[in-house]
């Protein structure tokens, strides 16, 4: 069973983090929708996070984990937000179970196919020896020559722990992401389409959703929409949580 991290009383919400992050990342957002009458459910995916680790790795099969959640904890009539790899975790559970999900929000990823783009942070992560005893400073002194920008190293480095007195780790099961990277791009399928209300939200800095993708988003959600957060980039929702939060409670 995936772990989670539940928020307040009311009707259920749930948020599903992006590649290589975790529930954590969503921890202040979920208080704030909590604090408007949701019941949030902030969930780690499968190979991230503390959510078990297995060697199989799909969105059809992260898709099934969040299923199962929702039928153990008795979840019906359900909002959703995913935020890039959670946002298409969430497309493709609302267009396989649309019973589920009655309101859809998508931040900053569509549904088409996109090329593998992760492998610097991925060669910043594997060049990481953990049989040296880093220490947290050392892993970012690491990180910082694959990876320039600080925002996202700080994003990596949420997901270090000690694994014991003096031994870090990553959270995330980074083998695996080796292995099947090519997962993590993989587009909705051509026939799966949900009519429920959807939002759809991208960086104004982003290159995530462009104004060409439009068609297609509308083709499997037709009964969407897309708002646009001025100067930020794919972390929307960190660089502008005020904005992210309102366009989110006015949807909602």
């Amino acid at each position: 069973m995936l772990h989670s991290k539940i928020e307040g009383s009311g009707k259920p919400l749930l948020i599903l983090h992006g590649f290589l992050g975790m529930s954590d990342n969503w921890k202040t957002l979920g208080v704030q929708f909590a604090a408007k009458g949701f019941e949030v459910h902030l969930l780690d995916l499968r190979n991230h996070g503390r959510s078990f680790h297995s060697d199989d790795f799909s969105y059809e099969l992260m898709v099934q984990d969040v299923y199962d959640y929702c039928k153990a904890n008795n979840l019906t009539n359900i909002d959703s937000i995913g935020h890039s790899m959670g946002g298409k975790v969430t497309m493709l559970l609302a267009t396989t179970y649309p019973d589920l999900i009655q309101k859809l929000i998508v931040a900053d990823i569509g549904p088409k196919y996109y090329a593998p783009h992760h492998q610097d942070i991925l060669a910043g992560l594997n060049a990481v020896d953990f049989t040296q005893k880093p220490s947290r400073h050392e892993v970012d002194a690491i990180l910082s020559t694959f990876v320039s920008d600080f925002g996202t190293r700080q994003f990596l480095l949420k997901s270090l722990y000690w694994q014991e007195p003096g031994q870090l780790a990553f959270r995330f099961n980074l083998p695996v992401f080796n292995q099947k990277i090519d997962q993590i791009g993989k587009a909705l399928p051509e026939n799966a389409v949900a009519m429920m209300p959807t939002l759809f939200i991208r960086g104004g800095n982003s290159n995530y959703i462009l104004d060409q993708d439009l068609e297609k988003m509308q083709h499997h959600f037709p009964n969407m929409q897309l708002k646009t957060i001025p100067n930020a980039g794919h972390w929307l929702h960190a660089e502008n949580p005020e904005l992210f939060f309102q366009f989110c409670v006015d949807f909602l």
